[in-house]
């Protein structure tokens, strides 16, 4: 056995030793959880406490309160539009500072996942700068495809040309949908795939830009914290969009406007708030790629991705889902992505087109406000 008095020495000299590693080792933990504390206070107060826009943030949680307790539908859409538009502005913050860390293509594309863009980002984006003329015709070529892939099945049923009564119509969109998710998930790939010169014209030679150096900016915030923030506020969007999507049948008969020009013209604007935001955010800082990257890049997932998954889906469980999105609403599909597609291809941007934009927007907004969608589908 061995001599208890030398254990005991033993212990007597090494316990200093060990009581120094266990005060060292709660000290960094110690350490740790205040920096930890600070990092969160001061991201916080800067995604919180530095935009006058979050003074709108209360009117979030008000119609969720006026929800459940009164019947004003029309109060309770006005509000959650309110309350989403700081929302939006903060989500494009998160969404530049995270790009900062993954890149303009990466960031872009993580913005185009809330949502779908409209023209109008396209119109505004064109008021203040240029645009890169390959990325444009690619988006364009792609929007034109969607286009296609929905209208042809919407043609053979109000022609009256199927060769199956309304099997035709289903196979159809069912082809032409795996058709779209191949064409999708390349272009993913293209962009993806790290070619930095993918957009470059043959024999064109990559110059140094002297600029984009000088113009590298520091992040505010953690790749990790715009990350969390992102998450929080999506979630906190999603809920407010979920109440004001509830609220627009009650909200066209309180505001006497039409149901096809909410869901159509004031939803998407609201909706899709943080495409706007971001867009708008780029642009001004002459971030391009990110622009784009967001101003079509989320129409593109829309049209090519999320509309077709949803019919292969439905196939998949036995439902006879299809591309028919009636008549009028392929038509006026088919007629903005064509007067957008035209307005970049050249890659060259003025007031003008700008200009010429906003009012095809209009012309758009005034169409729905005097359509009534049809009681049946064959009407």
């Amino acid at each position: 056995m061995e001599n208890p008095q030398i254990e005991m020495g033993a212990f007597k000299a090494n316990g200093p030793q060990l009581q120094n590693g266990g005060l060292r080792s709660s000290m960094v933990q110690s350490w740790n959880l205040q920096r930890f504390v600070e990092s969160a206070l001061r991201s916080i107060r800067i995604v919180i406490f530095t935009s006058k826009l979050n003074l709108l943030l209360p009117f979030g949680p008000a119609s969720i309160i006026l929800h459940y307790t009164t019947s004003r539908h029309g109060l309770v859409f006005l509000f959650s539009m309110l309350g989403i538009t700081p929302l939006a502005e903060r989500l494009g913050y998160a969404t530049e500072q995270l790009a900062i860390y993954t890149g303009p293509t990466v960031g872009g594309l993580l913005n185009a996942t809330f949502g779908n863009a409209t023209e109008m980002i396209i119109a505004i984006y064109a008021l203040k700068n240029g645009m890169i003329r390959a990325t444009a015709v690619v988006n364009s070529g792609l929007l034109l495809m969607a286009v296609m892939g929905l209208m042809f099945p919407a043609v053979l049923h109000f022609t009256h040309s199927e060769v199956r009564q309304g099997a035709s119509e289903v196979s159809l969109s069912r082809f032409s949908s795996c058709i779209m998710l191949v064409a999708y998930a390349s272009y993913l790939y293209f962009q993806l795939s790290g070619r930095n010169n993918a957009y470059s014209p043959i024999g064109s030679e990559e110059m140094p830009n002297e600029d984009a150096a000088e113009e590298d900016e520091e992040s505010e915030i953690g790749m990790w914290e715009s990350i969390a923030w992102l998450a929080m506020l999506t979630l906190w969007v999603s809920i407010l969009s979920e109440y004001l999507v509830n609220a627009i049948e009650g909200a066209s008969d309180s505001l006497n406007l039409p149901v096809a020009f909410i869901s159509v013209i004031l939803l998407p604007i609201v909706g899709n708030a943080a495409e706007h935001a971001s867009a708008i955010m780029f642009a001004m800082k002459d971030k391009l790629d990110i622009t784009l990257g967001v101003a079509i890049g989320s129409s593109t997932q829309i049209s090519m991705f999320v509309i077709p998954f949803c019919v292969v889906i439905g196939w998949m469980m036995g439902q006879k889902m299809d591309l028919n999105f009636q008549l009028f609403e392929t038509a006026t599909l088919f007629i903005t992505v064509l007067v957008v597609a035209f307005m970049l291809q050249d890659g060259v941007a003025n007031y003008l087109k700008g200009l010429m934009l906003i009012l095809c927007y209009l012309i758009v907004a005034a169409s729905f406000f005097v359509h009534v969608d049809p009681q049946s589908s064959d009407d």
